[in-house]
């Protein structure tokens, strides 16, 4: 809500930003008379006019956009002084995301927002969670002749991250984890036994760090998530295959905590009930069955 300002204080506070902000430029009063096209004693007069009226919109805009600051603030809207596409440029980022375990941006992240309920939906199964097997299978075709070297600099990791104070909760699209233990679609070729060991630490480690990992099971024909993970209160990250574009802003932090919350309450299998899903699932491809 908008605090209802007398005029005659909002126009002493215009002048006061204004000067404000004409000193903090660095420009003379002849050259804002320049950018915004009047003369430089109509710029004087706003700058030492101690009357109630305020210019009109085109000047207030004029001075903003020459100045660098918002015509919000200059008017007392706003106690922020940068502009519109300031405030999108500092809560917003745009970062390269190379085919890694876990790259330097994302281990950072983590880091700053230790301590913080970390909410994630993966693009495939989580790495946090994954056996030295899968990892092998998944990226040695990417990483090469340093596959090895790369796998074993993650393990340091992706331990770290399951041992950090921070509480994770993971969603997952049901047919995920279905996929992967039927070795279909993106798990196609995957060897039996990897499958197996893998849904082994799965059930062994969501036992063991419960209740600080809890992971869910949504059904995506009724909801859908892109991958994503939000670290706290501090940031958003969506991933888009070659780049993380992460938000800072609260707004938009809640409103894509609302909407993970949102997969955790429609979870058809929950934390507590995916340690027996798993041991399904490994029965059932143990006996070469198509269902859980």
């Amino acid at each position: 809500m908008i605090e209802n300002i007398d005029k005659r204080v909002r126009a002493e506070q215009f002048r006061q930003r204004l000067n404000r902000a004409l000193s903090d430029s660095g420009l003379s009063q002849s050259a804002l008379a320049r950018a915004v096209g009047v003369d430089r004693s109509t710029v004087s007069q706003l700058l030492t006019d101690q009357g109630a009226r305020l210019p009109n919109a085109h000047v207030v805009g004029a001075c903003a956009g020459a100045l660098g600051v918002s015509a919000d603030w200059l008017l007392s809207l706003s106690d922020r002084p940068e502009s519109a596409a300031e405030l999108l440029a500092s809560s917003l980022s745009l970062t390269e995301a190379p085919r890694a375990l876990v790259d330097e941006r994302i281990f950072d992240w983590h880091q700053e927002a230790e301590g913080y309920k970390i909410r994630h939906v993966p693009a495939a199964l989580p790495d946090m969670l994954k056996t030295r097997a899968l990892l092998e299978w998944e990226y040695s075709p990417h990483l090469g002749r340093t596959a090895d070297q790369a796998i074993g600099a993650s393990e340091d990791r992706l331990t770290w991250m399951r041992q950090s104070p921070s509480d994770y909760e993971i969603a997952l699209p049901l047919y995920e984890l279905d996929s992967f233990a039927h070795g279909v679609g993106y798990y196609e070729g995957l060897p039996l036994e990897v499958r197996l060991e893998q849904l082994a630490q799965f059930e062994r480690l969501c036992e063991q760090l419960y209740p600080r990992l809890r992971i869910y099971l949504f059904d995506a024909k009724r909801l859908y998530s892109s991958p994503i993970t939000i670290f706290g209160p501090l940031l958003c990250v969506f991933y888009a295959g070659t780049h993380y574009l992460a938000f800072r802003d609260k707004e938009r932090i809640a409103t894509f905590t609302s909407h993970f919350d949102n997969l955790v309450r429609e979870a058809g299998i929950t934390a507590r009930q995916l340690p027996g899903r798993l041991r399904a699932l490994r029965a059932a491809i143990s006996s070469g069955s198509t269902e859980p």
